[in-house]
């Protein structure tokens, strides 16, 4: 078969939303809020001729999160929180043509959930299209640059809709940096294939086991992306002698999908004290890290003792150095968390971070008894 010369990528133009499926929408947006800036700017439900669900839109710099719960025991947004508790459903994409990235994608082999259709108020249209991903998760192509609304048709800004907005100092986070996936054990050559083959994409870096373990365990990653804004690492696991943070995500949502959520800043110091002052808990580091992170990275003019008191990661590489910090997970399951990031130049994904970080995931499984 000859693929189209035009990849589904080639209409991509960054993130447009993406939403998660829970099992109370008004009370994680909430939490959103209250504990990461968030603004909620958007609703649909009973009250906006939604009659199955609630959603709840979040924005805070060029971050859209869509909050959706189920309202009735029969939805299939019911049927997902059961099997995989609070967790990523869609990575929507914005495109300049829902229609043209569609059809490309299903002509390289995508599995369509839903074909392109539109939706329209007074204040415009949009046109979106879906197809499926690993697991239950998918990508949605969201076409939308007629439409002039709060955020979808059927949405409604109306303030007597809206939780009130609760009060902190702002975090200023402001865009997704990237996004990342486990999969099941040898599968992560086929996602790899997936997005390079079927959607266009280009592979950034590849780690393999040697460089992402611990005494206990290992995984493997490869970062794809689709030359711009996009950008998806995608981990499996590896051998080690004790289940690795990859496995347990798998047994505890129940199929691949989102395991974190990667959220740029341009002071990370200042973010994360607004974060901790607002009740985010982070993963914590030994002091020892920092001692061996000084001489690893010295040269770097990094507020050295800030980065140790708020548990704040440094790495660099050939293009510059990034600073990193990872939160507990956040919903009931050890499965979603976030990360929040500060780019130097660095164009990696903090290497020299992956032992620590790893480390202090295991700290977290041994105590739920799952290491």
């Amino acid at each position: 078969m000859i693929l189209p010369t035009r990849a589904p990528a080639r209409y991509f133009q960054g993130w447009d939303y993406l939403e998660l499926w829970v099992g109370n929408a008004r009370a994680f947006s909430g939490w959103l809020a209250s504990a990461f800036g968030f603004d909620i700017v958007a609703y649909a439900g009973p009250e906006t001729g939604c009659a199955e669900r609630a959603s709840y839109v979040l924005e805070q710099g060029a971050i859209r999160f869509v909050i959706t719960a189920a309202l009735g025991p029969a939805s299939p947004i019911a049927d997902h929180v059961r099997a995989h508790g609070d967790g990523v459903r869609d990575l929507a994409i914005r495109v300049s043509s829902a229609t043209a990235a569609y059809d490309a994608a299903l002509a390289r082999g995508a599995v369509g959930v839903i074909p392109p259709w539109t939706e329209e108020d007074d204040s415009g249209k949009v046109t979106r299209a879906t197809i499926a991903i690993y697991g239950d998760t998918q990508h949605t192509f969201v076409e939308r640059s007629a439409y002039m609304g709060a955020f979808l048709p059927g949405f409604s800004a109306e303030a007597a809709l809206l939780p009130p907005s609760p009060g902190g100092p702002p975090v200023d986070l402001r865009l997704i940096d990237h996004v990342v996936a486990n999969v099941y054990r040898g599968a992560l050559d086929r996602w790899v294939d997936f997005y390079r083959g079927t959607l266009g994409f280009e592979e950034m870096v590849h780690f393999d086991d040697a460089q992402i373990s611990t005494q206990y365990s290992a995984l493997m990653s490869t970062v794809v992306w689709d030359g711009s804004r996009v950008v998806l690492p995608i981990n499996e696991p590896a051998d080690g002698p004790r289940k690795s943070q990859i496995q347990e995500y798998l047994e505890c949502y129940g199929s691949p999908g989102v395991q974190h959520i990667a959220l740029a800043t341009d002071d990370i110091v200042a973010s994360v004290k607004a974060l901790r002052s607002r009740g985010v808990r982070f993963l914590t580091v030994p002091d020892t890290y920092y001692e061996d992170a000084r001489s690893r990275l010295s040269g770097i003019d990094v507020p050295w003792g800030a980065l140790q008191e708020l548990g704040i990661l440094v790495d660099r590489d050939q293009d510059g150095y990034l600073l990193q910090i990872f939160t507990e997970n956040v919903s009931d399951r050890p499965t979603v968390f976030f990360e929040i990031i500060q780019r130097e130049g660095a164009t990696g994904f903090g290497a020299g971070n992956f032992k620590a970080l790893f480390e202090a995931i295991e700290r977290a499984q041994e105590r739920r008894g799952h290491l």
